[in-house]
């Protein structure tokens, strides 16, 4: 507790200033300027990347993760992040570790504008191997009533943009591992698609957090709707903010080339590329839902808050069992395997 209240009180904002200790978290909704709010709520852990982050002695990085994977979860409601709790399990408390993986938290919050205002810390020995240990967040935001994104006035013709992802995020880590392994390489070895840096490093890149464009572009009324590509990749995400009767057709040449991990995964694992397209996000971490007239206003936006996006593609009308995301000539484009 001594060690996490200094990275706790860094991420005090308007509504949380209560200090860690109690045994429930405050957060003033009042005071932080709501008058008439919905709360959104999420929650998500950061999935067997832990093996990497545990094997590789970096423990800071998937703090940031955990913090990413729920936030992201409620921008794209148009929701601003307000708080949030972390739920730490490990056989045996290694202070440093914790520490290293809360201040990763604090980090997180810090990026996204959020106060981390409480948690748990469990030992459960004989539950989890020496070493081990397990994350899990659980983050709650809130928009004005009659201001959150649902995906309801999007129509045919509107414009995809795709927001560049900073690499693997946190899916697809089970088949990561397996790629390693196939590769016959340690976390310790220089990455093959990024020499000058350690293959674990690489990997353990965390999560981009998009709460503070994401919600510029949104308060500015630029954006119709916002996909997080995580687990499901474009296939299953990008659907489930469009009304029925609606897909969208991916421009693939935009998504080439692969950025260099995916690439290296894709050849090293002889994974196909409508396979790489369910798994990992591919360079692209956040899609947004753009009216063809919001395009280069929101293309400002996004670069005025650190972004690279790009049109990736459009809505267009679907029919009966047609896919919802068309993404014809990806063999071409990332290579047939």
């Amino acid at each position: 507790m001594q060690a996490i209240k200094p990275l706790t009180r860094a991420t005090r904002r308007p509504g949380a200033e209560a200090d860690l200790g109690g045994f429930g978290g405050l957060f003033d909704l009042a005071g932080a300027g709501f008058s008439d709010p919905i709360l959104v709520a999420a929650t998500d852990g950061v999935g067997t990347k832990l093996k990497l982050a545990i094997a590789a002695g970096r423990h800071t990085g998937v703090g940031i993760d955990l913090v990413a994977m729920c936030v992201n979860d409620l921008v794209v409601q148009g929701a601003e992040p307000l708080f949030f709790l972390d739920y730490y399990a490990t056989s045996r408390l290694e202070v440093e570790t914790a520490r290293q993986v809360v201040s990763g938290i604090a980090e997180g919050c810090k990026l996204a504008g959020c106060a981390l205002i409480g948690g748990e810390t469990a030992e459960m020995p004989g539950l989890y191997g020496a070493g081990d240990y397990d994350l899990a967040g659980f983050s709650v935001g809130a928009a004005e009533r009659g201001r959150l994104l649902d995906g309801s006035t999007v129509r045919a013709g509107d414009v995809l943009l795709g927001l560049a992802s900073d690499g693997l995020h946190s899916n697809g880590f089970s088949l990561v591992r397996k790629v390693i392994e196939r590769a016959g390489l340690g976390l310790s070895d220089p990455a093959p698609f990024a020499p000058e840096t350690s293959l674990g490093e690489a990997l353990l890149t965390p999560t981009r957090i998009y709460v503070r464009s994401c919600l510029a572009a949104v308060r500015a009324g630029q954006v119709k709707a916002l996909a997080h590509i995580t687990g499901g990749g474009f296939p299953e995400n990008i659907p489930r903010v469009l009304p029925d009767g609606l897909g969208v057709s991916l421009d693939v040449e935009s998504l080439a080339p692969l950025p260099p991990v995916f690439a290296w995964l894709k050849e090293a694992g002889g994974i196909a590329p409508a396979e790489m397209a369910r798994t990992f996000n591919c360079g692209i971490g956040m899609v947004a839902v753009v009216a063809p007239d919001q395009v280069d206003a929101c293309l400002a936006t996004l670069a005025d808050h650190g972004e690279a996006a790009r049109p990736i593609g459009r809505v267009v009308e679907v029919a009966g069992d047609a896919p919802r995301v068309e993404m014809a000539g990806l063999d071409v484009a990332w290579g047939i395997r």
